[in-house]
């Protein structure tokens, strides 16, 4: 949720003071069966809000610098960790203080971009901070910021049948209801048919023992559109490396599951945080 504000002239002095200091020196074993294998860079004006990786392999990066001009205008001021599925982008989009619904954008292989809204349930809150799609690419899995017990469920726009073939509408499903809390979740993508991995902004501890904790969410199925149970577990905490002092920021997550690859985007303190980090892992089991 980075409001980006710092000035794109330091960007280039940064970049390099950043890549040359601020990493470790070696890469750290991490729990839950993750290796560390390197950390990238990103322009955080258009890369600081989520990334998701393409069937060849390349990524795509999200940044409020990423938001459409005509989408902006129609007051959607705040675009969340993306997701790519079957060659199609999804974005999450989220308006100001007093919006009634939130909206996801779909853009096809060919460049056609169709806008399924959703209005707010009742009790619902309005920040969109991911979009997530299942491997079956039915179902769209999105969170709300604060501290939540469930994740939302909606049929995956354009590629569920029961969706509107040019936008529309896009009511709820059965919700993931989950075993333990979570706050502030940034961003969230399947390692499998059932199973997510999170990550969250939650620095308290009071949770989790890590700080900015990278989260599993274990199904009781795979997502069939009826409410099911999450079962979450706590990986690692997301590096907080950088030659700036300050509060850190965990945003975007994403699991390339051709290439065996999870990547975790991390903000660094002002004014470092022009530049957004992006730190690879590798399974460590088969």
């Amino acid at each position: 949720m980075t409001v980006w504000k710092a000035s794109t002239a330091l960007f280039g002095a940064v970049t390099l003071a950043v890549m040359t200091g601020g990493g470790a020196s070696a890469a750290p074993a991490a729990p839950g069966g993750w290796q560390e294998s390197g950390t990238s860079y990103i322009n955080s004006l258009t890369g600081s809000q989520g990334l998701a990786s393409r069937a060849d392999g390349s990524l795509l990066h999200r940044g409020l610098g990423s938001i459409p001009l005509d989408l902006r205008v129609k007051g959607w001021g705040h675009i969340g960790d993306p997701d790519v599925a079957d060659g199609h982008t999804f974005d999450a989009y989220q308006g100001g203080d007093t919006a009634q619904s939130k909206m996801y954008a779909v853009t096809t292989p060919g460049g056609q971009r169709y806008l399924y809204e959703h209005k707010l349930d009742a009790g619902e809150k309005l920040n969109n901070s991911f979009a997530a799609v299942s491997p079956d690419n039915q179902w769209l899995v999105s969170g709300e910021w604060g501290e939540q017990n469930r994740l939302q469920v909606f049929p995956a726009p354009l590629l569920n049948s029961s969706t509107p073939p040019t936008g529309g509408a896009l009511p709820q499903a059965g919700q993931i209801s989950l075993d333990k809390p979570v706050r502030d979740v940034q961003g969230c993508d399947f390692v499998s048919d059932s199973r997510l991995v999170c990550a969250s902004n939650d620095a308290s501890k009071e949770l989790w023992p890590e700080d900015r904790p990278v989260l599993q969410v274990d199904l009781a199925r795979p997502l069939d559109g009826k409410p099911v149970t999450g079962r979450v577990t706590s990986l690692f905490a997301a590096p907080q490396r950088s030659l700036c002092s300050g509060t850190f920021e965990t945003e975007g997550i994403d699991y390339d599951s051709v290439r065996r690859t999870l990547r975790v985007e991390v903000v660094p303190p002002a004014p470092c945080l022009v530049t957004t980090a992006v730190h690879a892992y590798r399974p460590t089991t088969v």
